[in-house]
């Protein structure tokens, strides 16, 4: 188990612990998510890559029926260069990256309770 606030070297485009306020930054944030994951191109996350474009599609679903409907987030515009971080510590990124997910995930839940806006 990593603690999802450890720092490893390296590893900084991963979302970190910042709230995640609005429905539009949410999108954001697992479309990171997923682009790093199916960047790791490990048999451990493919299902989890695509859960999370269906869950991209329920919250898309949700500012609509808000009268608010969100542009497709896209990922970090940087990523391309991050090639050699991954290949030498595809492992600690793919450890970190669940765990981050996971307390992303946990806020998201928390936050979408209180009817986040747009």
């Amino acid at each position: 188990s990593v603690s999802s606030k450890q720092r490893v070297a390296g590893l900084d485009f991963i979302p970190g612990l910042q709230p995640v306020l609005s429905l539009s930054r949410m999108d954001q944030t697992l479309a990171i998510y997923q682009q790093i994951l199916t960047s790791l191109h490990s048999r451990n996350v493919v299902q989890i890559s695509n859960d999370l474009e269906n869950l991209r599609d329920l919250l898309h679903l949700l500012a609509s029926s808000k009268s608010c409907p969100l542009p497709r987030a896209r990922g970090l515009e940087t990523f391309e260069s991050l090639g050699g971080v991954l290949e030498a510590s595809l492992y600690s990124t793919e450890v970190v990256a669940l765990s981050r997910l996971q307390a992303a995930l946990q806020d998201m839940l928390r936050r979408l309770d209180l009817s986040p806006g747009c």
